[in-house]
């Protein structure tokens, strides 16, 4: 018999979600957002999903929602995932989110304190961060003793057009998010925050050129699980040469960082959406095995797919799968624990093996 999912918000991530846990065939999805529109189009594309209006800000109606599921996934804006956690924890069912933000996720961990035996809040479980910290620290492991560790992802159009060399991909206030707020990293052996647009660098791959920086939110909560146990451990996000300058502009010198709002209109009314991206997750380890001081590095690139006659972005699938893989490993008893479980504690090993992690493995190719 299928297990009902709670998923809250039907925007670019939920939509691909919705679909894959779908068509598993073992989870019956209840999807709520508080536009009927978006619903509808989810329903037109997969009628077995069940569509409810809500407003996510109703502790009343949330718990009334969450009667007869087993979990909830929160796919909307950081800002409200504290309100679902709260009414997850009263209704006794598993919570899940997307989060990069550092404070949201610090007050889902203290919701995460009260939970039953048995109930678990995993946030934090998408790209970067998620996915990034679980192949992270599946490469740590292979050292004896680390020494820094570097972790960075981009999810870039692949044919750039505009000054920016960027198209929207996903979430917008996710994205200004990332670039204004600071950045946690362990500098020196000592955690540190630094500021967001800054640690400019640049580096090839494949005979492209990228350029990388400070973003917040990446590294999740491996900054609290590694402290004292490295030298250096910081996440940048990858974009192509001359997208950080132009942003520094925007956020600094004309202090939209101050305005956000205003900035996400702009944003969202200048740059187009695409769904011809890559997803570049690059994470380089060093330290000492078998007494020899050594490098190891973990590279992955996806692209768009077409799956049921829709085309699916990169960012789309590699959030979407990341989360359904959490999911699909708690949900059927692979992975168990209590209260708040960090992404760094899911073994990846199994991630990959399931049958939606294995959307990081499989090999895929660009769309024209």
């Amino acid at each position: 018999m299928s297990q009902t999912i709670l998923l809250i918000g039907a925007g670019k991530i939920g939509r691909v979600i919705a679909t894959l846990l779908s068509r598993s065939g073992d989870y019956h999805v209840r999807i709520a957002d508080r536009v009927p529109a978006a619903l509808d189009h989810i329903q037109k594309r997969i009628p077995s999903v069940e569509t409810r209006v809500l407003n996510a800000e109703s502790h009343e109606e949330l718990v009334h929602l969450m009667q007869g599921c087993t979990a909830v996934i929160s796919a909307l804006s950081f800002r409200e995932n504290p309100y679902v956690a709260r009414a997850a924890l009263e209704a006794g069912i598993n919570y899940f989110d997307l989060t990069e933000d550092r404070q949201t996720t610090a007050a889902v961990k203290e919701i995460a304190d009260g939970a039953a035996e048995g109930q678990v809040f995993l946030p934090q479980s998408g790209l970067a961060p998620g996915f990034v910290t679980i192949v992270t620290k599946h490469v740590m492991d292979w050292f004896d003793e680390i020494d820094t560790v570097r972790m960075r992802v981009g999810a870039l159009p692949q044919r750039p057009t505009n000054a920016l060399a960027y198209n929207l991909t996903w979430s917008t206030d996710g994205l200004i998010n990332e670039y204004c707020n600071t950045c946690e990293v362990i500098h020196n052996r000592k955690i540190k925050n630094h500021l967001p647009l800054e640690g400019l660098e640049q580096f090839t791959l494949d005979g492209n050129v990228y350029e990388a920086f400070n973003t917040s939110g990446g590294l999740g909560t491996l900054c609290d699980t590694m402290d004292g146990k490295v030298r250096e451990l910081n996440y940048k996000t990858i974009r192509y040469p001359g997208h950080r300058e132009l942003m520094k502009f925007l956020l600094q010198d004309l202090r939209l960082n101050e305005r956000r709002d205003l900035l996400k209109d702009v944003m969202e009314h200048s740059i187009p959406v695409t769904f011809q991206d890559v997803v570049i997750v690059f994470c380089t380890v060093r330290g000492h095995r078998n007494g020899q001081f050594v490098e190891k590095s973990d590279l992955r690139k996806m692209y768009a797919q077409e799956i049921n006659g829709e085309i699916w972005s990169a960012i789309q699938l590699t959030t979407g799968a990341g989360v359904c893989a959490v999911i699909d490993l708690i949900q059927q008893k692979q992975l168990e624990g209590t209260g708040l479980i960090r992404q760094e504690q899911i073994p990846f090993e199994q991630f990959i093996q399931n049958r939606f992690g294995q959307f990081y493995e499989t090999e895929t190719f660009a769309l024209d």
